[in-house]
């Protein structure tokens, strides 16, 4: 299994951590968008990203991540769901060179910020901002979690096109479960000895086996991750109809019909002007003829 996540904690510490590497959803994010290099790079980390703080968290909900940027691209965007879907999206601004293959994060987004928005299926939702100050998007989201969340975070990052993977550890508040008082120092010192080839490459028992193969380490059941997309007829129906009246007949009355298509995965939905009215007469979607 190529794509999943691994949870794992250093016995007689307060050192948890996770475990992610992804090729299948990778691919299925890219393959339908034409994006350069380095932007797929990028989704990459931040698909690797998502899943790592979404188990982390243990979110029963969705949890995105938005990266806003100043510079040529002006949107990237994750988000996963408790399934293990995961799907992702750059947008980039018109007119705007790229600089080139080997650009970087900060060269990509420029000054900006990180959207983390977490919408449980129950309660409320909660979104959090972290200035992009950092060169990484790793770095970028180690400062969210001291500024917000005020637990000791370290995150490395990787993707190369084809695979992408994450390691994420954690120093939990509970000195109680801590018998060793500089594992939270070792531990990260040993994560920072990895390369991005054995992040992308390697599977999580050969990692973790490489990273502490001093230390005592118990490992849970792995997750499966995959691609996946929550658009639907209904929810488009639903944006469609925020339109209002005036711009939804001007649609048809210059196209015939209203087609829209899902900027994550491409499905394409037509609405026919029986339907459309139906939305505009109904616009909670009631309306028999939305099917």
């Amino acid at each position: 299994m190529t794509d999943q996540i691994q949870r794992f904690i250093l016995d007689n510490t307060n050192v948890r951590g996770e475990i992610t590497r992804l090729e299948q959803a990778y691919a299925e994010v890219l393959k339908r968008h034409e994006y350069p290099a380095a932007i797929n790079r990028q989704l990459g980390e931040l698909l690797a990203a998502v899943a790592l703080l979404t188990d982390t968290v243990k979110l029963d909900g969705t949890l995105s991540l938005e990266v806003r940027g100043s510079a040529g691209v002006s949107l990237l965007m994750a988000e996963s769901n408790p399934g293990g879907e995961l799907r992702a999206i750059a947008r980039v601004a018109e007119g705007v060179a790229l600089p080139g293959s080997d650009a970087t994060f900060r060269d990509l987004i420029g000054d900006g910020q990180i959207v983390i928005t977490l919408d449980p299926k129950e309660g409320r939702r909660y979104q959090g901002v972290v200035a992009i100050e950092h060169a990484s998007l790793a770095e970028c989201l180690e400062a969210y979690f001291t500024q917000s969340e005020q637990l000791p975070t370290r995150l490395w990052l990787a993707a190369d096109g084809v695979h992408a993977g994450g390691l994420l550890l954690q120093r939990l508040p509970d000195e109680s479960l801590n018998q060793d008082d500089d594992a939270w120092e070792r531990a990260a010192h040993l994560a920072s000895t990895l390369s991005a080839d054995e992040l992308t490459s390697l599977e999580a028992a050969t990692l973790l086996t490489r990273l502490f193969h001093e230390e005592s380490v118990r490992v849970f059941d792995p997750k499966a991750l995959r691609f996946g997309c929550s658009c639907s007829r209904a929810r488009i129906a639903g944006a469609l109809s925020s339109l209002g009246a005036d711009e939804l007949r001007d649609i048809l009355a210059e196209q015939g019909a209203v087609e829209t298509q899902c900027h994550f995965c491409h499905t394409r939905f037509h609405f026919t002007p029986v339907e459309v009215e139906a939305l505009i007469d109904d616009p909670e979607g009631g309306s028999p003829t939305l099917h």
